[in-house]
């Protein structure tokens, strides 16, 4: 049974900053890639920024420049270094594993991250 954990998540003006963290735990066969979603109301989940097992990583246009994701493999721990801060970030904000090609189709209880005035 893996476990994901998110953490980081609060209230910030726009232009704000913030670092969300995400620790997995249980036994994952082997890790292809993880990832940052997020959910905003009424909408559906996207995928953020990925990062894959050789360190490459990827952003959605929306947040590219402003996100950066790292992963600590010692610590189990996956990072969302958040700059720039828009109101439109406003969102709960998942992690996810890849494993054999596929996403975990569990997931954590998320961090909400607001921004607002």
């Amino acid at each position: 049974q893996v476990q994901l954990v998110e953490s980081g998540g609060g209230l910030v003006q726009p232009g704000g900053s913030l670092r969300l963290s995400c620790v997995y735990s249980g036994k994952i066969f082997s890790i292809d890639a993880m990832g940052w979603y997020r959910q905003a109301p009424e909408k559906q989940r996207e995928l953020v920024a990925r990062i894959v097992s050789s360190g490459s990583t990827n952003y959605a246009e929306s947040v590219k420049g402003r996100f950066t994701i790292s992963r600590d493999n010692a610590k189990r721990t996956l990072y969302l270094q958040m700059n720039n801060l828009k109101p439109e970030d406003t969102a709960v904000y998942y992690c996810n594993a890849m494993t054999r090609g596929s996403w975990l189709g569990s997931w954590g209880q998320g961090t909400q991250v607001t921004i607002s005035s």
